[in-house]
Parts: C-alpha cells; structure tokens; sequence
C-alpha cells in the first residue's frame, strides 16, 4: 500500500479523518476532499508536519464539477488513482411523513450520488491502475431504519450501484469493496438533519460505547489491502445481516423497538 495515490471524501472529520491518517501513517498519498477548505488546510498542514504526503481538495461532492475537479486535480498532481474511498456522508432523523422532501434530496445528493459522480470520473484511472472503488456504508444499507429513510435509501442505493459495477467491470480488474460500520462514534449523529433540515446538534445515542473512526479506519485499510469485497463491523452488525437473511419479519420488529429506544422516538416498539 505504500506510494498508493488513495482519495477520501468527507476527510475532515470522523471515518474519513481518520482513514486518511491511517493510509498516509502507511505511506500512501492522500488526497483530501471535504467542504471546508479551512479546515482542509489545517489538516494538510498537520499532516506535512508529520511526513503525510497530502493533497487537499475543496469539494462538495453533490456538486458534479466539484467531483471531476477532484479527480482532474488529483491526476494532475501525481498521474494516477489507486483508490477512491467514497465516505463523504449526512444523516437524517424523522418520520417521513413529516420530513421536507429537501431533506430527502440533500442526503441523496450527498450519500447516493456523491458516489456515483466521484466513482464516474475516477473510473478511467482506476481501471488503469487495477485499482479499488469503495464505499463506506452502514448497517442501514441492508436493513432499513425507522426514522432514517432517506439514509437507508442512500445507502441501499449505494449498494446496488456499487454491486452491480463490481460485475460490469470483473474482467478489467477494477476492485470493489463495501464496508459497514456499525453505529460509530463520530460527529455524523450531532449534524443528522431534522425533519425541516437542521442540524439536530446532540446525538440521540450514547456515542462512548461505539466503534471509534479509527478501529473503523483499519478495517477500511486491510479490507482494500486483502481484496475484500464486503465487510460487516461490529457483532450487532454482523448479527443484523444473518438474522434479515433468515429471519427478516422477526428483525424488521427488533429493529423497530431497538430505535424506538431512542430519546425522544417518534415509534412505539
């Protein structure tokens, strides 16, 4: 993996900070991609302090001319991509029926299509390379979450599409690998989007007992390193997957009273 050319979206904060410290901590070259160019450039120069070789992108990545600069800057600079980590993501919690259809479209746009925008143009490079595409998922992109629509749809989306250039492509051997963390302590809770499109600001859940970014952070970088394909974290993770394969009504209704546990639920269990 060292000299490995590796673009990460949504890199400022959470899973994408810390893969990004992870992969250049092993010798690969990160590129940064993010929303903030503040905050893009504090970390650039942290990581130059530390011998990190980094390039930061401003990029939103619902934008699709943000996402080919990306790429265009990044070929530029250094000629080639290895691998793309599409991890830039948003959440939501409401009731559908209750939720702007705006905010719907928002994690869309950021979840959904930021992937398939950032994957478009980076996949002439990646099949030169031999290279690998991956998306950071979530147990809610194979068992749907109440309160969490447009989230599972992102995610769910993201998952077929993913899937599906895995086969189109097999035979150019361009790689494919999905993650799923379980819940993980990062700041995604705190800015999920309420029903009208705010920032919920505290998280619902108690965030000292999850998975951390960077325990995620390894398990992205040895998952792309051994060829993986897909990955579940956590046992409740792991345990959600076989039970909706063998069991799925008996785990819509655990899901259901699991979240209606939550402060403040909108759902009986």
């Amino acid at each position: 993996m060292t000299d490995k050319i590796v673009i990460i979206t949504g890199a400022t904060s959470g899973i994408g900070y810390a893969t990004a410290r992870f992969f250049g901590e092993k010798g690969s070259t990160v590129v940064l991609a993010a929303r903030s160019k503040d905050r893009l450039l504090k970390i650039e120069d942290d990581f130059r302090q530390k011998g990190i070789k980094v390039l930061t992108v401003p990029t939103d990545v619902r934008k699709e001319n943000d996402c080919k600069n990306l790429i265009d800057k990044t070929v530029d600079r250094f000629g080639r991509i290895d691998i793309l980590i599409n991890n830039a993501g948003i959440s939501m919690r409401a009731v559908f029926g209750e939720m702007l259809l705006e905010v719907f479209d928002t994690v869309m746009q950021t979840n959904f299509w930021g992937t398939v925008y950032c994957t478009k143009f980076a996949l002439p490079y990646l099949l030169k390379s031999k290279g690998t595409v991956t998306g950071v998922s979530s147990l809610a992109g194979f068992q749907g979450l109440p309160g969490r629509t447009a989230y599972s749809a992102s995610k769910f989306a993201m998952h077929g599409f993913l899937e599906t250039l895995r086969m189109e492509y097999r035979s150019k051997g361009l790689r494919v690998f999905i993650i799923a963390p379980g819940f993980t302590s990062t700041n995604i809770r705190k800015v999920a989007l309420t029903a009208l499109g705010k920032p919920q600001m505290v998280s619902p859940r108690v965030e000292g007992k999850m998975m951390t970014a960077e325990q995620v952070a390894r398990k992205i970088y040895f998952g792309i390193k051994n060829n993986r394909r897909f990955v579940v974290l956590t046992p409740t993770g792991k345990a959600v997957f076989f039970l909706r394969k063998f069991s799925p009504r008996l785990m819509d209704r655990l899901t259901l009273y699991f979240m209606s546990r939550e402060p403040e639920s909108p759902f009986e269990g």
